[in-house]
């Protein structure tokens, strides 16, 4: 296999979506943690259910119905200043700490961002955390107007960077989003951030579940849907080792 070109996912393998709790917290002491949970299933769940109606809207709109949806179903009250405080933060969130590292140790390859993020949304996130000056492309699946995993998103890999699938290699730590790569034909590694036996041991120690381990358990474990990833590393810091193991 040669490797030329890394894509990486954006939401949840360079960017920590958990970032946005402390935000929700100062808006909704005592909420933060439920709040962030559900605005993410709801988020992701909102772009399955359009791309599966034929009625896309962007990410952005994604993002801000799933948030209202969330609100309203705590019964929370929230003034317009809030909400927009709360929705700005997807504009800023927090790098993992070992993403801009490594990147920039596989500067010898293509690196890009596949995303279900508007246009804007990604201009603005990777501008604000500086992965512009490591990143040679950018992509939005607006282009087609239909959210990964539909292969229709993946295949804009090749027709934006002129790279065919079998010299790709695409990272997420989204389990649904390396099965949609995989299936489409791409080379994947999963980043595998949090273990069955982490997962384990998190229900044994509390006897009500916290918001944050219910959505491990949803959103971070391997689906059964038939494909599993060439590659499994536990943090982006293990990458550029696999990279260059490839041949070139």
């Amino acid at each position: 296999m040669t490797i030329k070109t890394v894509v990486f996912d954006a939401y949840g393998t360079l960017y920590d979506v958990q970032s946005v709790a402390d935000v929700t917290e100062d808006a909704f002491p005592g909420y933060g943690g439920i709040i962030t949970q559900v605005w993410r299933i709801k988020q992701l769940e909102y772009t399955w259910l359009r791309s599966l109606m034929g009625r896309y809207q962007d990410f952005s709109v994604a993002t801000r119905d799933s948030l209202i949806y969330t609100l309203r179903s705590l019964g929370l009250q929230y003034d317009d200043d809030a909400f927009a405080r709360i929705i700005e933060k997807y504009l800023h969130l927090d790098l993992y700490p070992d993403a801009l590292t490594a990147l920039s140790a596989m500067k010898d390859r293509k690196l890009a961002i596949l995303s279900n993020g508007s246009p804007g949304m990604l201009n603005a996130l990777v501008k604000n955390s500086g992965l512009d000056r490591v990143l040679d492309a950018t992509i939005s699946v607006d282009a087609k107007k239909i959210f990964k995993p539909s292969p229709k998103a993946y295949a804009l890999i090749e027709e934006v960077l002129n790279v065919p699938p079998a010299e790709v290699l695409f990272i997420s730590s989204n389990p649904w989003d390396a099965c949609g790569a995989k299936a489409f034909g791409l080379n994947v590694a999963w980043i595998e951030r949090v273990t069955p036996e982490a997962m384990a041991l998190a229900c044994l120690e509390s006897e009500t579940l916290p918001p944050l381990t219910m959505f491990k358990i949803l959103r971070t474990q391997m689906d059964e849907l038939g494909f599993e990833p060439d590659h499994r590393i536990h943090s982006l810091s293990e990458l550029p080792a696999l990279v260059s193991a490839q041949r070139s």
